[in-house]
């Protein structure tokens, strides 16, 4: 098992289908056009055994997964007489959008464009993709998911149960469904809400706040599956936004908020929640354009500044439509001979869509291992998950890239249902080394020899890391895997206190985020960094691949990691004030000067003793 991938990062849901049981009248008639302009009438399949009816919908993360599964799965029953067709209910889905999706699949089925709703009325379809199987007489006698192998969080090899599949074939043998209602993943079917009297509108108060908590990540380019740009782009998505706030699964953040002040929280207030609520139920209106405020400015698709270089991983690599992608490796020569320091960087996919995370270390070449950098030992130059800001490094702070150091880019693909390339690439904005006052580090507590034992409920690892001098903490980033429960930063300070920096209680693998905090926390010599997470080896945790596994480390999504990232800098050093190389040169002839008078001075002392000494002999 895998983790879900960049494309379900916002609006995919999981909920029960409506209603336990199935009714027990037909399925009335309808006509619908197909993307072509062909009109359909469900009684053109009079002659199938079956007919499979799946909702989809055109940019629906799901949809475009389960599409490869939907072909096989055409062609496997049309010798069984069953046939199967799709249907688009979704409003602002356009019959181009929908040609798109048909050919981007190599669909040879008919998708049905249900302009008002009529069919999802009609079979109470509520998500895509959501599935739905009627027999001779046209009864319902299944609906729910195709299979089991997607979920929020969860992504199996491959499916434990074939939901859809496993229904056709006890119809076909004559048998009941052994389950025909099981929960359907996936998008909200965008309706029409009806028109409401509201205090909120789309203008004045809901771009507003996706300006400030969602468009960094939903807008061309990024890692969103789809942007929040403009209003028609905002209706369309209404409902499941409606649904993501509710839920607290939109905007994405995890930390406790008792504990720590971050200058990337992005979580929206009660407030916001419902104003966005409000506006939902209204019917979303527009509201006058005049009141827009000016839309957010990025640099050219990156968060950080214009970058002064920008190293990409050498040619595009291709990621297959389904299955496990092992981790990749590239190395690359950045072509560095002096040292460099990094203010800022950002690890840029050249395809959101199926980069999970992507780590840079640097290693020397010919090497086979990573080195840690600085007099500080820096582990990692940048890292980027879903989730996780760029490094942005305050003023006078940057980390060091030695001459001759080549970029060793770690990169995990998750497929999406098609076959796609990407050329991942990190940008470094330079800061002059004049300049530099201290030297930022990024260390990493880890228990290469974790080891979770099977069914085990509250696993807990601890590591701890002793400061080596008065320091400042700037973020942390905690990471685990699958099995990965809670996940806490805690100090204890010399004096004896203690305190929780960054606390995780439910901590979500489809979402890596680094706290940056608000105001770099000053940390005392010898003050005891420690990071406690707990695991959740147990059949109750629904993401968990195999609760009778011994779990180790590994960097596999089934395998575990306890990874506690943080990054610093002492707080005394100021670089700026070192002596020059000359004022060195300097400083060592008056120090060799003095040495050569101390030991001038030595000598005549033992020299005049020595007289002394000799003349009192001849007198006695």
């Amino acid at each position: 098992m895998a983790w879900f991938g960049p494309a379900l990062l916002s609006l995919v849901i999981l909920t029960p289908t409506s209603g336990s049981s199935l009714p027990a009248s037909p399925i009335a008639d309808f006509a619908l056009p197909d993307q072509h302009g062909k009109i359909h009438r469900l009684h053109d399949w009079r002659q199938s055994k079956l007919v499979v009816v799946v909702f989809v919908g055109v940019d629906c993360p799901l949809a475009e997964l389960y599409a490869p599964r939907l072909v096989s799965l055409a062609s496997e029953l049309a010798p069984k007489q069953v046939a199967l067709l799709a249907i688009d209910s979704n409003e602002h889905d356009s019959i181009a959008e929908i040609l798109r999706y048909a050919d981007t699949h190599h669909i040879p089925f008919p998708i049905l464009k249900d302009a008002g709703q009529t069919a999802a009325d009609c079979f109470g379809a509520t998500r895509t993709p959501e599935a739905f199987v009627l027999d001779e007489r046209r009864v319902l006698r299944y609906r729910g998911r195709i299979d089991d192998q997607y979920a929020i969080g969860v992504r199996r090899a491959q499916p434990e149960r074939c939901d859809l599949k496993l229904a056709v074939e006890e119809l076909l043998s004559g048998r009941p469904v052994s389950r025909p209602v099981t929960q359907a993943s996936g998008c909200m079917i965008d309706r029409q809400a009806p028109p409401r009297t509201s205090a909120f509108t789309y203008c004045h108060d809901i771009a507003p706040l996706l300006q400030k908590h969602c468009v960094a990540c939903h807008r061309p380019g990024q890692i969103a599956p789809f942007a929040l740009l403009t209003y028609e782009q905002v209706k369309r998505r209404a409902r499941s936004i409606g649904l993501a706030v509710a839920d607290d699964r939109m905007p994405p953040w995890h930390a406790d908020p008792s504990h720590g002040k971050f200058a990337n929280d992005v979580h929206l207030s009660e407030h916001e929640k419902a104003c966005i609520q409000a506006w939902v139920r209204s019917g979303c209106p527009e509201g006058n354009p005049e009141d827009l405020l000016p839309s957010r400015q990025f640099t050219d698709g990156w968060n950080i500044s214009r970058p002064d270089v920008v190293v990409s991983i050498p040619e595009p690599f291709t990621i297959p439509a389904e299955g496990t992608v092992e981790y990749q490796y590239f190395e690359v020569d950045p072509g560095f001979r002096e040292d460099k320091w990094v203010r800022a960087a950002e690890i840029r996919p050249g395809n959101r869509a199926v980069v999970h995370h992507c780590l840079v270390f640097l290693k020397q070449p010919g090497s086979t291992k990573v080195f840690a950098t600085g007099e500080l030992g820096s582990y990692c130059l940048e890292a980027m998950a879903v989730g996780s800001p760029p490094t942005q490094l305050p003023d006078g702070m940057a980390k060091l890239v030695p001459a001759g150091s080549h970029f060793l880019f770690v990169v995990h693909y998750t497929p999406i249902g098609k076959v796609q390339t990407d050329r991942t690439s990190i940008g470094l904005v330079f800061a002059e080394p004049g300049k530099v006052r201290k030297e930022v580090a990024t260390k990493l507590l880890t228990d290469p020899e974790l080891c979770i034992p099977p069914r085990a409920a509250e696993h807990r690892i601890e590591k701890t890391y002793r400061m080596p001098g008065d320091v400042v903490l700037l973020s942390m980033f905690p990471h685990m895997h699958l099995r990965g429960k809670s996940f806490r930063y805690e100090v204890d300070y010399p004096d004896g206190s203690s305190e929780i920096l960054l606390d995780v209680p439910r901590y979500d693998f489809n979402w890596q985020n680094k706290y940056v905090l608000a105001e770099p926390k000053y940390l005392p010599r010898g003050s005891l960094l420690r990071c406690t997470a707990h695991y959740d080896n147990s059949e109750n945790n629904p993401h968990n691949p195999d609760p009778e596994a011994t779990v180790r480390a590994g960097p596999q999504s089934w395998d575990e990691m306890f990874n506690g990232y943080f990054d610093f800098a002492l707080a005394d050093e100021d670089r700026t004030q070192l002596p020059s190389p000359i004022a060195l040169d300097r400083a060592a002839a008056r120090t060799l000067g003095m040495l050569l008078v101390l030991l001038l001075s030595a000598g005549l002392l033992l020299v005049d003793r020595l007289r002394r000494n000799r003349g009192a002999g001849q007198s006695h």
